[in-house]
């Protein structure tokens, strides 16, 4: 470059396109180049403002022009702040470089972004004297730049969608962004709802992930679980057209970068090597496990499940966060790191070599960040290891012996033994310390190829009996026999994983970690060949009974969804218990990575389909079959209409102009419609119903509490609350029944009722005393003077069958005005009946004259039991049967007596006559 060395200008122009495109100086040694035509315009001509520097196949060229063309070359633009003529003075304050990368549109975007925006608009002073409508603009400008780069691809002349193209998605908050922009902004409806779909389901995870920096790492630690969930449903719907594999390849690749820079930026904050331990111990261990959980997502998902998942396959290899990978060791070799020196104070006497040992150990990281890792920190991570490691190897030859004498004392026990060197297993890895434990580093291996045995030994005891059993696999909750074995076994496999693991990190440099190996790998490869087995019989089973209508795992669009059992009258949904299992089963069993046959996953996705219904109709239908049972003996004809309203509804499931076709599972709209029918009946029923036994919950209430009243003191008491009783049965009159009212009889005036009270206990003793002396019988009666004469009734008729030897049912009561009753093996006189409607005066009943009481007093007569075939005293055709009651209310029956009437028993039916007990 001997023309050009001497024009510092272009000294200034040459090395920076030689830099930016990495360039060999000799490509510059042209005369060509040194006098360029384009170069000299833009260095000595005022007017010209721009200089363009492309590379492509051909080689550099420059322009004083942008073209508009095809963008996919690197582009170095310098342009000048003023229209001047460059000169060495005004070089480096005039122009300005800048490059261009994929398109304009990202180029500005990225710009703005990353540079403008967050200057002009956060920064304080900057901020401060821009004017608030050109920060809205800018804002405007980002956010606009930012949905075209999401909507197209990077070619430069034409803005065509790609869903494909990714290279606009630098976030998670970028593809979830780009959903709501389609859901908005799609050209079609099916578009528009597949995006809207999409947005739904990334809504689960979007403000976690805008605002990922305010999150804590253990809240990220949940995220990681959450995020894993929704990109399997987002990949496994069948509702839209597949979300593509490239675009999926791409999120789960910016959301472990998301994961790795949040996980970095929050250790950033900590002193790793001065901080607490405990503290730098939690966050590393937070760390870790974001960068290992969102590894095996990555392979289980893409590894495994999508692999096998017959909709939508994954056709690609399993995807592996290889940075993310490398990130997590490297937050593994920092917390080991702070571990030993834990366990090296812990064990150092208090002594100057303890104290050089805290000054010294961590010097050879100074000025080294342990959590920015990429490759071309790790050379000088791994020589700062290495120096770290020398500096300690003096004090691992004293902890080794104190670490020999602490596990001799306690290698008689096992799980001591394992859980000293769990605790330990950091300086056990130690090859100073490892090779000092080899004697108890041999007790070790032979604690586990024990363990080893044991777990073969429970699996052969276990794997052929009935889960929950004694000799059966271990039973979890909710879970089905297949799933709960697989289950089972798994734990299995993670325990004996686990000891391999351990044996692994402690244990390899032994003789015997061979045999031990190979022994636990093929109880791994009998407990793997168990589950798939497992697997295998449920499979065989579900498709066997897919052919089985009896089996209830078919359904059909067209099936009718419920009906009327005619045997026994329950309301049965054809939605069978059965179903929602297997519903549970192949949820639970893809979970666990096994691949679903397409005949059952075909059912399973059907079922899904109608699963919500289903479960809602089974509701109604539990709530039908059982409300009979929720309903107060007594209450029941109150809900009588609302009932048969209910019923109606479901004896009627059709749809359709004139309702002939019934409602199956393939009509949504109808069946959503009849479903809020049947829930709107049986809510307005489950309510009345909850009502009513309110009222009756308080009536109850309000009856033991008017009978802790002292009558005779709080005569007021009982009248108010005899008072709100009365009102409360009024507040439902239109539905009591009245059985309910005829509980409430008697008087209002608690006095009446003492004296009635006192009056029939003064009686009654005195009917005993009577009884005592043989003298009841022979004596005339007064059935008013009784709580209960029907009682009384009864009670003489079942003396009088044992005295006569017959039974009580061939009996009939007679009364006789004319003497004795000669049928009669016992017999009573009675008094105290009153007659309403018409008189008597002891042959035969009379109408009443203008002048005569309404009620009048009848004479005393004789009652008893009689056979049925004997003769009473009057003759059917010339007597009336008229009723007894207690009072005049004529609310209770004593009994019915036949009266004497002269024939013409119509002519006392109309007139009302009625034969009740005078008031006592």
């Amino acid at each position: 470059m001997a023309n050009g060395t001497a024009d510092v200008r272009k000294l200034f122009i040459f090395t920076t396109t030689q830099n930016y495109f990495g360039l060999m100086s000799e490509l510059w040694d042209q005369p060509l180049l040194c006098n360029c035509v384009e170069i000299n315009n833009f260095l000595d001509d005022g007017n010209q403002m721009l200089l363009r520097v492309q590379r492509s196949e051909a080689g550099i060229s420059f322009s004083n022009t942008i073209e508009f063309g095809d963008t996919k070359d690197k582009v170095l633009v310098f342009f000048k702040l003023r229209p001047e003529v460059i000169t060495d003075e005004n070089l480096h304050d005039n122009i300005l470089v800048s490059s261009m990368l994929e398109s304009p549109i990202s180029s500005l975007y990225q710009a703005v972004r990353q540079v403008f925006a967050p200057m002009l608009l956060k920064d304080q002073e900057w901020s401060r004297n821009f004017d608030p409508k050109l920060q809205n603009l800018l804002s405007e400008l980002e956010a606009g730049l930012g949905i075209v780069l999401r909507r197209s691809d990077t070619n430069l002349t034409k803005l065509k969608f790609k869903e494909d193209d990714t290279r606009g998605i630098l976030t998670p908050s970028d593809e979830f962004q780009f959903w709501i922009e389609q859901a908005h902004r799609g050209n079609k409806q099916i578009s528009k709802e597949r995006a809207n779909y999409f947005k739904e389901l990334f809504e689960t995870i979007a403000r976690e992930f805008y605002n990922l920096d305010s999150l804590s790492l253990l809240e990220v630690v949940d995220l990681v679980e959450t995020t894993q969930d929704v990109v399997d449903d987002v990949w496994r719907q069948t509702e839209h057209d597949h979300y593509p594999e490239s675009r999926m390849l791409h999120l789960l690749d910016i959301i472990g970068g998301s994961f790795g820079r949040f996980v970095q930026k929050k250790l950033g904050t900590l002193n790793l090597w001065e901080d607490p331990y405990y503290l730098v111990k939690e966050s590393l261990k937070a760390g870790i496990s974001i960068c290992e959980q969102w590894v095996i997502v990555c392979n289980h998902l893409t590894g495994q499940v999508w692999q096998h998942y017959v909709p939508h396959p994954w056709k690609n290899e399993k995807y592996f966060p290889e940075t993310l990978d490398k990130l997590g060791k490297r937050l593994e070799e920092v917390l080991a790191i702070r571990t030993i020196h834990e366990k090296f104070l812990y064990f150092l006497p208090a002594s100057e070599e303890k104290i050089i040992c805290l000054t010294r150990v961590f010097e050879p990281f100074t000025g080294l960040n342990p959590v920015q890792y990429n490759p071309y920190t790790e050379p000088l991570w791994k020589a700062a290891v290495s120096q770290y490691e020398k500096i300690i190897a003096p004090a691992e030859q004293k902890i080794a012996g104190k670490l020999k004498n602490y596990i001799s004392e306690i290698q008689d026990s096992p799980q001591q033994l394992l859980q000293a060197f769990l605790k330990y297993k950091e300086l056990v890895k130690r090859p100073t310390i490892s090779k000092e434990l080899m004697l108890e580093r041999e007790t070790l291996l032979a604690r586990l190829v024990d363990s080893i045995k044991d777990f073969r030994l429970d699996f052969e005891n276990r794997c052929r009996g009935i889960p929950g059993d004694a000799s059966g696999p271990l039973s979890g909750k909710n879970l089905s026999e297949v799933v709960n074995n697989i289950v089972w076994v798994r734990q299995l496999e993670l325990k004996v994983d686990d000891t391999i693991k351990i044996a692994e990190a402690l244990l390899s440099d032994l003789s015997g970690f061979r045999c031990f190996h190979r022994s636990a790998e093929d109880l791994l490869d009998q407990l793997k060949l168990y589950e798939q087995e497992q697997f295998d019989d449920w499979s065989r089973d579900i498709q066997s009974g897919l052919s089985d209508s009896r089996s209830g795992l078919c359904i059909e669009a067209s099936s009718r969804i419920m009906e009327l059992d005619s045997n026994d009258g329950s309301l049965k949904v054809h939605y069978s218990d059965r179903l929602v299992i297997l519903l549970r089963e192949v949820r639970q069993l893809s979970a666990l990575g096994f691949v679903i046959p397409a005949k059952i996953q075909q059912v399973a996705n059907i079922a899904q389909k109608f699963c919500k219904q289903a479960i809602i109709l089974k509701q109604v239908a539990h709530f039908y079959n059982s409300i009979d049972q929720q309903m107060i003996q007594s209450q029941r004809p109150m809900m009588l209409q609302s009932a048969l309203a209910f019923e109606q509804i479901i004896k009627n499931s059709k749809t359709g102009s004139g309702g002939k076709s019934q409602i199956t599972w393939g009509n949504p709209k109808e069946l959503e419609g009849y479903i809020q029918k049947l829930q709107n009946a049986a809510e307005r029923l489950a309510t009345e119903n909850r009502k009513l036994r309110k009222w009756h919950t308080t009536f109850c209430e309000k009856v033991v509490f008017l009978m802790n009243i002292d009558l005779l003191r709080q005569q007021q008491r009982w009248r108010d609350g005899l008072q709100e009783l009365r009102t409360g049965l009024a507040t439902v009159e239109a539905q009591c029944p009245l059985t309910w009212q005829s509980k409430w009889e008697g008087p209002e005036d608690p006095l009446q009722y003492l004296r009635g009270l006192v009056a029939r206990a003064l009686a009654i003793q005195n009917w005993v005393d009577k009884a005592e002396k043989q003298a009841l019988l022979s004596e005339t009666l007064d059935l008013s003077e009784l709580f209960h004469p029907d009682t009384f009734l009864n009670a003489l008729r079942q003396e009088t069958a044992r005295a006569v030897g017959r039974s009580v049912d061939s009996l009939k009561f007679v009364a006789s005005w004319k003497g004795r009753l000669q049928e009669a093996k016992l017999q009573i006189k009675i008094s105290g009946f009153l007659l309403e409607g018409c008189s008597f005066d002891g042959n035969q009943l009379s109408e009443n004259e203008l002048d005569s009481p309404s009620v009048s007093s009848v004479l005393p007569c004789f009652m008893g039991w009689i056979p049925q075939d004997a003769c009473g005293p009057y003759s059917p055709d010339e007597c009336i049967s008229l009723p007894v009651y207690t009072s005049a209310e004529r609310d209770r029956v004593v009994t019915n007596i036949d009266v004497p009437c002269g024939g013409n028993q119509d002519q006392w039916i109309q007139c009302g006559a009625a034969l009740f007990l005078k008031n006592q």
